[in-house]
């Protein structure tokens, strides 16, 4: 592809009612359709894009769209209609990030790939390591902690002692992971805290959370099957049988707190000792 060009990334799906639809003749862009009801084909914009300067000019005049949003692909239609050509480049390896859950997805999909381990911090005497594992500059894990990879740890952690982390497991720069506590195929973001006897599985976990004592993320349903959550108001299937919560940043629970397979909880959020969390939880809610 010349420097100039420009082109969309497509891929075919089974569901293309779920995403933005591509029509193609001869190679090139010809309309995009949003999540059209009956869609006239199952290509579908990957939102991988190349751009020359051209596309400024009609970034600049594109209008609020029905959703009161500025879209990009308003823009691009309005070049076609202009004569601009675009380009279409099939994507091979592609995966829909539309849910929070998606991450986790994404998650187990990189970190697959690791081969061998880098560790750039500590390991103390006593500690366990299986498979490969990231261990940033600045981090410990104590003694009596026990990490089956691949992991991934990031600077200036503190694990353990006696903390058991599970494979897919990613942990951001700056967080503790103390004592007693079970994490499994999850992701915690930067400066967030689970100090003391807490499982934590199948979840995302924002920026600067502090989860007290004894809070246990479940992750599978009582009958097996995949679980559900609230996303606006609609209950929608994850395709996950194994899911715990997503939490939003600087969230806090206090201690004994039991968040049920599903929960979506905002940021900013409040959870008193021994509350049971379920559903979908609003930004700056207090839950007790």
């Amino acid at each position: 592809m010349e420097a100039d060009t420009m082109a969309l990334g497509v891929r075919e799906v089974e569901n293309p009612r779920d995403f933005g639809v591509v029509e193609v003749e001869g190679g090139r862009v010809v309309r995009i359709l949003e999540k059209a009801s009956q869609p006239p084909t199952n290509l579908i914009n990957a939102g991988i894009y190349h751009f020359n300067r051209e596309i400024l000019e009609f970034i600049e005049a594109t209008p609020l769209s029905k959703r009161g949003e500025y879209e990009i692909t308003d823009s691009i239609q309005m070049a076609v209609d202009e004569g601009i050509v675009f380009e279409t480049i099939k994507i091979r390896r592609w995966m829909d990030m539309g849910y929070p859950w998606d991450l986790l997805r994404a998650n187990e999909e990189i970190l697959k790939g690791m081969v061998g381990s880098e560790i750039l911090g500590e390991i103390e005497d006593g500690a366990v390591i299986k498979g490969s594992i990231s261990l940033g500059e600045g981090s410990i894990i104590r003694s009596g902690s026990y990490i089956e990879g691949p992991v991934v740890i990031g600077r200036n952690c503190d694990i353990g002692p006696n903390s058991f982390l599970r494979p897919h497991t990613a942990i951001d720069d700056d967080c503790h992971i103390g004592a007693g506590v079970e994490i499994k195929n999850s992701i915690i973001m930067s400066g967030t805290k689970v100090p003391h006897l807490s499982y934590l599985g199948d979840s995302v976990i924002g920026c600067g959370c502090n989860l007290g004592a004894g809070t246990k993320i479940a992750n599978l349903r009582l009958d097996g099957r995949d679980v559900h959550a609230t996303v606006g108001g609609k209950s929608i299937s994850t395709g996950r049988r194994k899911f715990g919560a997503v939490i939003g940043d600087n969230t806090r629970t206090g201690i004994n707190v039991t968040i049920n397979p599903g929960a979506m909880i905002g940021n900013d959020v409040f959870v008193g000792p021994g509350a049971v969390v379920d559903g979908d939880i609003q930004p700056f809610a207090r839950v007790f």
